[in-house]
């Protein structure tokens, strides 16, 4: 029966409630409740449903693989197109800049990275299930795809052999050759990344991006951010440094840039400096006028647009010696195969890069999907991409994803589907096809300023970490392990690293999970931890233990020690301690010195007790149950000296409702703790125990 009283003119509130049922055991139970038996399909049963095909059922795969073909033929042209034609627009002059920026950080010329802003998007309008995602390049992406390259074609290897004529010591490297072996390093790897992405989603495996927490992936994504800015520090200062790879990487080229940096070159320095503190001041704008600005102001596309007219006009190259774009191919470049040889060289850091490139698009995907109450689909992302770095991979592209600016660019200009992407590609194209040649004067400091403005967001997750020691401190540290560790250790032995401390994480909270020793509040059914609540009132005799994890054979030594740290003495110390005070019990009934009322309680009959005596070590206590006649009250005083701990309850409940599974080791050891408990007179009762098999074991 249920009292309500209305507190709120839309919700009502209800100030008690009465239930009234009978008192249920399991056996009891299930004689008033028959328990229903689940139809278990056969393998062949399940096999001929998986391969059994239909009209509808071929339809309904085919928009599936091709998600297309569910959303386009229901595209309101009316209604969307010209909002999706504005954002594309807005989109595709922010993804050339980019594009271009974050070439540098993948260690390819810069044109290579109007490609990558191109040809991902062609695939992923046909097969991506986001609306709002804007495909291509990603700094943290690039920055793995760069030390990969990096790695394999240093420097060194393209050292100019000196000459008779050479009377300097300069090294001289062939840059043209360089280039070369580096994009095609780059392209190789996007393709073996695609594969891997394809397989994974075809193995319906898109839950491996869950092991991907997201105090783990802000961590990451803090320290490749910190990668990231010392890499284009570098560019901005126009410093020299050799380019350094794996640990410690980020140490030795700090080093580097302090010791030359009285080579600093002043112009592009200025540049750079200027269009950091420029395009930052008017971010903040954009944030905090977004519902006043109609479309957010492209501060990083008119910088650009002045750099290279001032570097024209001024000719920086020459006079300042600034380092320039210089040239950009125009039109594209004919399909190349992969070098297939180079698969093993790259393989652990493809796999790496495969995870983190699907975790930020899918990640980034969802918090539009749920703004926008639509749901995108996992393991078809997982194709989506990877059909997408395939296909762009044949074209000297480097690895696709979503940058976090970028998506909110074409959501916050009114993108409403992909066709705003294939809107901003076809503004790339232009780019490609057209004007290519007046960004040639560019000042490289420039794009690497434009990366380094477009960090502020993963800086700021630093500020998360207070909020998540407050909330629960081993995410706190997950966060900061993996920032570190991908800092030091560089980013792909950092993300597994922080991923193999995530999973311990997880591993000792099962291993040492937490538990409560509960108490009644009065007048109530309700049941509260009495460390957390006052005025919660433990029954007389009873103590109610909850345990908040499953049981298994690597936690149940804990379960044990939770329960002696509860109950407050161990069972079967207890039951020794017993027995070797009723041997001498016994001893002394048989010398007549103590006798046995009809009752069974142990009374005096003579002054002088021999069986007083102190209390000795644990000896074989091995005596039969059955020879022990005596009936003893065990919390009152002894006619020996044992000492005999004290048991105040009668019955213990475990409340099982927070334990998911029990494993064979668990059930026989529970059987082993209800055995050991009962022989010193304590009741087991199991609460809320959600396996019936394991509650029959147990029992």
């Amino acid at each position: 029966m249920a009292s309500p009283r209305r507190m709120d003119p839309e919700l009502p509130q209800y100030t008690n409630y009465v239930v009234s049922r009978p008192v249920y055991n399991e056996p009891s139970f299930l004689e008033q409740h028959e328990r229903q038996l689940r139809e278990r399909q056969t393998v062949r049963e399940k096999l001929v449903k998986c391969c059994s095909c239909s009209r509808r059922r071929a339809i309904r795969m085919l928009k599936s693989l091709l998600p297309i073909l569910e959303w386009l033929p229901k595209y309101q042209v009316k209604e969307w197109l010209l909002s999706d034609t504005i954002s594309g627009v807005s989109t595709g002059l922010v993804a050339t800049l980019q594009g271009m920026a974050y070439a540098l950080l993948a260690a390819v010329p810069v044109g290579y990275g109007l490609y990558s802003a191109f040809f991902p998007i062609l695939t992923y309008f046909i097969f991506g299930t986001s609306r709002h995602i804007s495909v291509g390049p990603f700094p943290v992406v690039s920055l793995m795809v760069g030390s990969v390259v990096l790695s394999m074609a240093p420097d060194e290897q393209f050292i100019l052999p000196s000459t008779n004529d050479t009377l300097d010591n300069i090294t001289r490297i062939d840059s043209g050759a360089r280039d070369a072996e580096r994009v095609l390093i780059a392209s190789t790897l996007t393709v073996l990344v695609g594969i891997i992405q394809l397989v994974l989603g075809a193995l319906q495996i898109g839950f491996v991006v869950r092991y991907l927490a997201d105090p783990l992936v802000g961590g990451f994504t803090t320290a490749a951010a910190f990668q990231v800015f010392v890499s284009q520090l570098k560019i901005v200062l126009n410093v020299s440094t050799k380019n350094y790879s794996g640990v410690l990487s980020i140490i030795y080229t700090l080093v580097e840039i302090f010791e030359n940096i009285s080579t600093t070159n002043i112009a592009d320095f200025i540049a750079g400096l200027l269009t950091i503190i420029i395009c930052l001041a008017v971010k903040e704008i954009n944030d905090r006028f977004k519902h006043k600005i109609p479309i957010p102001i492209p501060i990083e596309v008119i910088m650009t647009i002045i750099a290279a007219a001032i570097s024209y006009g001024v000719d920086l190259e020459k006079k300042c010696n600034a380092g320039i774009v210089k040239s950009i191919p125009r039109g594209f470049l004919p399909p190349v195969l992969p070098s297939v040889n180079m698969f093993s060289q790259m393989a652990t850091a493809s796999f790496s890069i495969a995870v983190v490139a699907y975790a930020v698009a899918v990640s980034v995907g969802k918090v539009y999907a749920i703004k926008y109450d639509y749901a995108i689909d996992g393991n078809q992302e997982f194709i989506a991409f990877g059909i997408s770095n395939i296909f762009s991979g044949f074209f000297s592209c480097f690895v696709a994803t979503t940058a976090l600016s970028r998506t909110a660019v074409q959501e916050s200009t009114g993108g409403k589907t992909q066709v705003a992407g294939i809107i901003s590609a076809l503004i790339v194209l232009i780019a490609i096809v057209a004007l290519g040649k007046l960004l040639e004067p560019l000042q490289k400091s420039v794009l690497a300023a434009v990366v380094i403005a477009n960090l502020k967001g993963m800086f700021m997750q630093v500020c998360d970490v207070p909020r998540l020691w407050r909330q629960n401190k081993i995410d706190a540290v997950i966060w900061v392990f993996t920032c570190i560790a991908s800092i030091i250790l560089g980013l792909d032995l950092g993300l597994l690293a922080g991923l193999l401390f995530g999973l311990l994480t997880v591993v000792l909270r099962l291993q040492f999970p937490s538990w409560n020793d509960l108490g009644n509040v009065p007048g109530t059914d309700l049941y509260k931890s009495t460390k957390d609540y006052k005025n919660v009132d433990e029954p007389e005799g009873v103590k109610i233990v909850s345990f908040y994890s499953p049981i298994f054979y690597g936690n149940i030594d804990g379960f044990k020690k939770c329960l002696k740290s509860t109950v407050g003495f161990d069972a079967v110390q207890v039951y020794n301690k017993r027995l070797k005070a009723l041997r001498k019990i016994q001893k002394l009934i048989k010398k007549g010195q103590l006798r046995a009322t009809k009752n069974g309680i142990v009374g005096d009959v003579c002054a002088t007790n021999q069986g007083f005596e102190p209390d000795e070590d644990p000896e074989d206590l091995d005596i039969p149950t059955k020879e022990i006649e005596i009936r003893v009250d065990w919390n009152s005083e002894l006619p020996v000296k044992v000492n005999v701990p004290k048991v105040p309850i009668h019955s213990l409940i475990l409340d099982f409702g927070a334990v998911s599974f029990l494993d064979i080791v668990a059930v026989r050891s529970l059987r082993m703790i209800v055995k050991e408990f009962h022989r010193i007179d304590v009741n087991v009762y199991f609460a809320s125990l959600k396996a019936p098999t394991a509650s029959e074991e147990i029992q």
